[in-house]
């Protein structure tokens, strides 16, 4: 018996060791995982589900599909153009740190091409590397610090003023007091407000009759985001057989610089004109501010331009949703009106310190930007060294999709991820993963007007709110998100406008 037990034992020591040593070979083999490793759709799947599945309406959905089906990190293929998608966290935190000085947020290929062809400076959002670093410290002087942001609320406020009135009568137009597609009077709202800080001067988008050159500002924008997708999803050779999607690209592009630069002439003619006459001028707006860091005028037009359409989406987007969802959780919408109504004790119109002491209205818009981040993902191109993502090693050069919708929805991380609940950002005993919901992006390329949309958004709010109490046109009308390159509701939101 002893000796049977003896000859047993002996013949487990070499297959033990030999278990343990291969579980040790496996860990780190897992370890160093190659890009060929990581799982994802075949590419002919891919395609059929961009083009034939209205993939291209839906990529905040092919997310949460990739992420189910393949895990955190997946990725896919169409023709020559390979990307890793990363839908965790911890990994979008590790991609995040691994930068380095002069981060690429991602190719924007068909952009920097029309800037080519026209011979157009790039902007904060198309430059790249110690160009883009000093535009970054220019800007960020003015765009980022608190105390010179608090300067813009009196022009803003002016904007909202009138946004109200507009509202007033829209809904006068329906006898149920009715606005339609309130997207669209927030566009304009947010057109004319980042208009406000960087020409000091109004191009009329909140007037009953919008002027014509405005109007096709706002639908240049529009066509330039959705072409945007289709020219940067077709290879290049293809611009020259299907012209239409990189025609339509190009007018819509070559009309908004026209627009911007127009402006910009006129402000500038404005102010040498004073100095012509020795009169003292002192710039409050931002295209000023450039103008005196010495930048070119080229390279003004260029950066102008990019922040007048980066802007207004933001505010479109965040208002919209905001109010769609106050409208259906009127017991939220009605602790949020109590908190603006004791915080401005009797005042009409709110300051930007006043903001400061509206935990529950920072609490709605986070929720709002976690449900609908305005671009559900961002990218990042490490181009200098390969990085480690979780198990996997990414070469350098490899284009990286960051999945802020599929984070932000991940119920591991927010229980009822699809629910509108404000408070969860309220429980000081309740804390998320950082980088689970970053809206504005994350370090030196997180969104440079991230504090102007934020006073922008919280005074709109705050007015609106004072004035009306906002409902559902039809109490079961749901509208769900699309993407055109950033999250838009897919129909009209309709709200009705109600007097307090």
């Amino acid at each position: 018996m002893a000796q049977s037990l003896k000859a047993s034992f002996l013949r487990g020591v070499p297959e033990l060791w030999a278990e343990s040593f291969f579980r040790g070979t496996e860990k780190v083999i897992k370890r160093h995982k190659s890009l060929a490793d990581v799982p994802g759709p075949t590419t002919l799947s891919f395609i059929s589900d961009l083009f034939c599945k209205k993939g291209l309406s839906r990529l905040h959905e092919l997310q949460l599909e990739g992420k189910a089906k393949f895990g955190p990190v997946w990725k896919a293929s169409f023709g020559p153009i390979l990307t890793v998608h990363v839908a965790d966290p911890s990994l979008i935190e590790q991609v995040l740190r691994q930068e380095g000085k002069h981060p690429i947020r991602s190719d924007l290929s068909s952009w920097k091409d029309y800037r080519q062809c026209r011979g157009h400076a790039y902007g904060l959002l198309t430059a790249e590397g110690e160009e883009w670093q000093k535009l970054r410290s220019l800007l960020g002087k003015h765009m980022l610090k608190p105390k010179e942001v608090e300067a813009y609320s009196g022009v803003l406020n002016e904007v909202v003023g009138d946004l109200v009135k507009k509202l007033r009568h829209q809904r006068s137009q329906d006898e149920r007091l009715v606005v339609k597609d309130i997207s669209s009077e927030f566009y304009k709202f947010g057109l004319e407000g980042i208009s406000s800080v960087l020409f000091e001067s109004r191009i009329g988008c909140l007037e009953l009759t919008v002027p014509q050159e405005t109007e096709k500002f706002i639908q240049s924008i529009n066509t330039m985001f959705v072409m945007t997708l289709l020219t940067m999803a077709m290879p290049k050779f293809l611009h020259k057989i299907f012209r239409r999607p990189w025609q339509k690209f190009c007018e819509s592009w070559d009309y908004m610089f026209a627009f911007a630069k127009g402006h910009i002439d006129k402000r500038m003619a404005e102010v040498a004109e004073k100095v012509s006459r020795g009169e003292a001028v002192e710039g409050k707006y931002l295209t000023y501010y450039l103008a005196q860091e010495k930048l070119s005028m080229k390279a003004i037009y260029g950066n102008v331009t990019e922040l007048l359409l980066a802007g207004v989406d933001t505010i479109s987007s965040t208002l919209s949703w905001s109010l769609y969802e106050l409208s259906r959780h009127p017991e939220v919408q009605t602790a949020l009106y109590h908190e603006i109504r004791d915080t401005l004790q009797g005042r009409l119109v709110p300051s930007a310190a006043d903001v400061t002491g509206m935990p529950l209205m920072k609490a709605v818009v986070k929720e709002v930007l976690r449900l609908y981040p305005v671009i559900p993902g961002n990218a990042r191109v490490i181009s200098d060294r390969d990085i480690q993502v979780g198990e996997y090693t990414i070469p350098k050069k490899t284009l990286i999709t960051l999945c802020h919708y599929a984070t932000s929805r991940d119920e591991k991380t927010f229980p009822n991820p699809d629910k509108f609940q404000p408070e969860r950002w309220l429980k000081k005993d309740t804390s998320f993963h950082p980088y689970a919901s970053i809206p504005f992006g994350f370090g030196k390329r997180s969104c440079i007007g991230k504090r102007i949309a934020e006073l922008e958004v919280y005074l709109a709010l705050a007015r609106i709110l004072t004035h009306f109490k906002v409902k559902p046109e039809q109490e079961d009308s749901i509208v769900r998100p699309m993407t055109r390159t950033l999250l838009v509701p897919e129909k009209e939101i309709n709200l009705q406008f109600a007097d307090r």
